[in-house]
């Protein structure tokens, strides 16, 4: 008897073992633990033979589908446990491709519990061949896919959610984008007005407005503006600044007055941590009884300068240097300048979205204001609903180069029906 701490005994204990033993006992550990493990694996195991009759199945797999050993072995078909279409799926790909390649991973099928409930499962089988290579059976792995399933079907809804809910976001920014805009431009006597608004993406609703109006008679105003940012806060200040300038055009025609007005107000409305301020171009129209044609004041901060297309087919934009962004700084300089419209002449007034554009022919570079001229140039003399036309598909050539909304307002004053029979 060997004891403890005695050296000597521990080696005649030892001497005394026989390793004959000790192997067997191990060797049947490892058969027992195989076992083991093929039968109580946490995946489920079955063999089939070649027509698919079961063979040969574990615990695992029968304690998910409520069945007894008996009941499979011997029974049962593996495509006898599928449901009806995993059934049509089985006998049209699952099996034929088993076949042709020996192996057919991770495919998501139904199995058919004994109580009629459906087992959500990924399935990995292998065709088991012979010494002389002839296919034998086959032997196919089942994991549970119940997590999987529910994790999939809540996945879905979310995305069903999702989408339902980005629906009704762009229905209400299409919707808010339409109130931030007129819904028809007023009929001015001798002149022809057209306009576009193009949006860059129907997720956001941005922050670019027009206007044209009649004030006293004879006298007609007109705006174009561009309000930083996208969403909601945007679609606030733009709202805030179309009603300040039609109310401030009545209070005070003057351009650069009614600039300064609305300068006042988005200043002290949004002089906190998140101040916002616009691009704005304000004109006050007026008709020329002694050259005809019109006569325009432009008061511009910070905007984009007008471009005009002469009759003559010149074009060149209108210089109002100096303007500064409107509701940044508490007095902010207004620039003007006044300019006549003579018969075949055409006004457009823009929002950056055009010349901030990537475009595709210049590298995805800017199209930037030189291109633009350039384009007025080759499209004078033309009218408001031609140039219009135009630039919706300028536009459209650019694509997803669009990044920003694009507001463009066009103003021309026809020439004579004499003029224009010539």
């Amino acid at each position: 008897m060997c004891r403890a701490g005695d050296q000597g005994g521990k080696q005649g204990c030892a001497e005394h073992q026989d390793p004959g033993d000790e192997r067997a006992r191990f060797s049947a550990l490892l058969e027992d633990s195989a076992e083991e493990l093929y039968d109580h694996a946490p995946c489920g195991y079955l063999s089939t033979l070649l027509d698919g009759q079961i063979a040969k199945v574990n615990t695992t797999l029968l304690d998910w589908l409520g069945y007894k050993r008996e009941e499979l072995v011997g029974r049962k078909r593996f495509a006898d446990l599928l449901t009806v279409g995993g059934r049509l799926y089985h006998e049209t790909h699952f099996s034929p491709l088993l076949h042709m390649q020996g192996e057919v991973k991770g495919i998501a099928l139904d199995l058919k519990a004994a109580d009629g409930s459906r087992l959500p499962v990924l399935v990995t089988s292998t065709v088991k061949s012979g010494v002389d290579g002839q296919p034998l059976l086959i032997r196919t792995t089942v994991f549970d896919a119940r997590d999987r399933r529910a994790y999939e079907t809540e996945l879905l809804r979310a995305r069903k959610e999702a989408d339902l809910e980005r629906d009704r976001l762009k229905d209400l920014n299409t919707t808010l984008q339409k109130t931030l805009l007129p819904p028809a431009l007023v009929n001015v006597p001798g002149l022809d007005v057209s306009a576009h608004y193009h949006i860059a993406s129907v997720d956001e609703v941005g922050g670019d407005f027009y206007d044209l109006f009649p004030l006293t008679a004879g006298t007609w105003g007109l705006f174009l503006g561009d309000v930083c940012g996208k969403g909601a806060v945007a679609a606030a200040v733009t709202s805030l600044a179309r009603y300040t300038l039609r109310a401030a055009a009545v209070y005070d025609p003057d351009p650069a007055a009614v600039l300064a007005n609305l300068n006042t107000v988005l200043n002290h409305e949004y002089n906190g941590t998140d101040p916002r301020f616009c691009t704005v171009v304000f004109g006050l129209l007026t008709p020329d009884e002694d050259r005809g044609g019109f006569r325009i004041t432009l008061a511009s901060g910070g905007h984009p300068p007008a471009l005009l297309m002469r009759a003559d087919g010149t074009a060149d934009f209108l210089p109002t240097p100096g303007g500064q962004l409107i509701g940044v700084l508490p007095d902010a300089h207004i620039a003007t300048t006044t300019v006549h419209l003579a018969p075949g002449d055409t006004l457009l007034l823009h929002t950056d979205g055009l010349t901030e554009a990537h475009t595709a022919a210049t590298g995805g570079e800017r199209y930037g204001d030189d291109a633009l001229l350039d384009f007025g140039r080759d499209l004078a003399p033309t009218t408001a609903s031609g140039v219009i036309d135009a630039i919706r598909d300028l536009l459209d050539t650019f694509g997803t180069g669009v990044d920003d909304d694009t507001a463009v307002l066009a103003i021309h004053v026809p020439r004579p029906p004499s003029e224009e029979q010539r």
